[in-house]
């Protein structure tokens, strides 16, 4: 792990394009649990016998939304999800995941620290695979609400003519166009492998995080995000913060 990439030139970023889910907040184990729930149900309901538990689910649709993972799993299972049943499931998946990471989360000091103190060299975007009522549910839980304005939070599911989920790089593109900047302007910060292939394929310098990744999984987690283009993957969002770039930005 390392705390910078040669490769990457920070004097030239003027925007950090933070994902969620697993970087701003701890939000992807205790919205599998939540999520697993309406999957099981799903299943259920297209007549297929297997269950998954929220583990288990993760490690399949990590970095996608509920609206790919459902459509591939149909899929998988030979099933067919009818446009309007797979929006009636997705409404119910969003619901039950909202209430629950509205329950759960709460603010880390660690995060919002290093978030402030990188406001005041960069703007702050977020670009999510997740739906924006459930992003705002966790910003506000998590007090990290006043740091990202409205007009730069970004969802696959909702902020696009069409739903996505990454790895599509359409939410990264999207992004880049709507805040008017081009490729080497934007740094994106991803903990998942779809979401750092979405911004690497959108040409986006793409720095990993583990810091919400179990101890035993990390070393495995870091080798994949290198895999999948991360220029740097760091432990910490405080790591960010020492970066010789900062101190040097007026």
């Amino acid at each position: 792990m390392t705390r910078w990439s040669e490769e990457l030139d920070l004097d030239a970023v003027e925007v950090l394009l933070c994902d969620a889910d697993g970087t701003l907040f701890p939000s992807e184990e205790p919205a599998f649990e939540a999520s697993a729930v309406v999957t099981n149900r799903l299943l259920a309901d297209l007549g297929i016998a297997d269950r998954f538990s929220a583990a288990e689910l993760q490690a399949l649709t990590n970095g996608k939304n509920f609206r790919a993972s459902a459509s591939d799993l149909a899929r998988h299972y030979g099933r067919q999800l009818a446009p309007e049943a797979l929006e009636w499931w997705v409404a119910e998946e969003k619901a039950a995941v909202t209430r629950h990471l509205g329950d759960v989360l709460t603010p880390d000091h660690r995060v919002t620290d290093a978030l402030t103190a990188l406001g005041d060299h960069f703007v702050l975007a977020i670009v999510t695979s997740s739906a924006a009522t459930r992003l705002d549910a966790c910003l506000e839980a998590t007090e990290l609400s006043e740091l990202f304005a409205r007009e730069r939070r970004f969802s696959a599911e909702d902020s696009l003519p069409r739903p996505v989920s990454k790895p599509d790089p359409a939410v990264y593109a999207h992004a880049g166009r709507v805040l008017g900047i081009d490729a080497h302007e934007g740094l994106a910060i991803e903990d998942s492998v779809n979401g750092t292939l979405s911004a690497v394929a959108a040409g986006f310098a793409t720095v990993g995080t583990v810091q919400f990744v179990p101890a035993k999984e990390r070393s495995t987690r870091v080798a994949d995000l290198r895999r999948a283009g991360a220029v740097a993957v760091l432990e910490d969002w405080a790591d960010l913060v020492p970066a010789p770039a900062l101190s040097a930005r007026p």
